[in-house]
């Protein structure tokens, strides 16, 4: 959680220097703010840095564009995050390839903070998988290759490779 608002931090241009901690057993990041109460949970938090950024584009610029960042959002820290074992994992990757089919993005056609968060939660999966599991996962494979490639979002985190051509077919 707070590394990953570090990250967005970093991502989004802000100076950085916030303060977050974590709130009970399942250590929800919490957001010191000067005036008033913190805000709690990577969601809200992570909405707030980027209207802070000005790049409420992030969030979605049509009504439904908005409602699927947040159902994407939603999904990360719900499922993602509340999952952790390997049927959970193997859930989880299969509706993304699913969803991912026909979309360059997890909200269609633009690059959104579901997809910088979704990066960030799923980064620790996608270095685990074997060769043949990212290729059974074709179209997180590319989404997440995609993303990782997106000026700024990786930063200091590992390069996931993915082999770009199968170095055997079936054709003789």
């Amino acid at each position: 959680g707070a590394e990953e608002l570090a990250l967005l931090e970093k991502l989004l241009g802000l100076p950085g220097g916030n303060k977050y901690g974590v709130q009970g057993e399942r250590k929800v990041p919490v957001l010191q703010t000067n005036n008033g109460p913190g805000l709690t949970g990577l969601m809200t938090i992570a909405a707030h840095l980027v209207k802070q950024a000005k790049k409420d584009q992030l969030l979605g610029s049509t009504a439904e564009e908005k409602a699927v960042v947040q159902q994407w959002l939603e999904y990360r820290v719900t499922r993602v995050d509340g999952g952790s074992s390997k049927e959970d994992t193997r859930i989880i990757l299969k509706d993304l390839n699913i969803h991912l089919e026909d979309k360059v993005y997890l909200a269609g056609n633009i690059f959104t903070l579901a997809d910088i968060l979704m990066y960030y939660g799923l980064h620790h999966v996608m270095v685990d998988l074997t060769v043949q599991e990212k290729e059974n996962y074709l179209n997180v494979s590319r989404w997440f290759n995609h993303i990782q490639h997106y000026p700024g979002v990786r930063q200091h985190l590992s390069n996931v490779i993915f082999i770009k051509n199968r170095l055997y077919t079936n054709a003789h």
